[in-house]
C-alpha cells in the first residue's frame, strides 16, 4: 500500500470514531420530584452514546431538581 492510502484509511477511522464519540441517544424515563410529589414521563435527546446516557440524563435531571426513578429505553439518534 501506498503512504497516501495508508493516511486516507487511517483518517476515515478517525472520523467515523469521532462521529460515534459524538452520538446523540433518545431516552425514555421516568422521574419524580418531591414536596410536593410529581411524577414525570418524557422522551428526551441526550448528547451522550447511549452508554452513558443514564448518568447525563441524571445530572441533566438533578439540575432541574428531579429524580430519575427508571430509564424506560434507549435508542442511538
Amino acid at each position: 500500500m501506498t503512504q497516501i492510502t495508508r493516511l486516507t484509511i487511517a483518517a476515515l477511522g478517525l472520523s467515523l470514531m469521532a462521529g460515534a464519540a459524538h452520538a446523540a441517544c433518545q431516552v425514555e424515563y421516568k422521574a419524580k420530584r418531591d414536596k410536593p410529589l410529581e411524577l414525570y414521563y418524557d422522551v428526551t435527546t441526550v448528547n451522550a452514546p447511549c452508554s452513558q446516557a443514564e448518568a447525563a440524563l441524571r445530572s441533566q435531571l438533578a439540575a432541574r431538581g428531579l429524580t430519575l426513578l427508571k430509564v424506560l429505553s434507549k435508542k442511538e439518534k
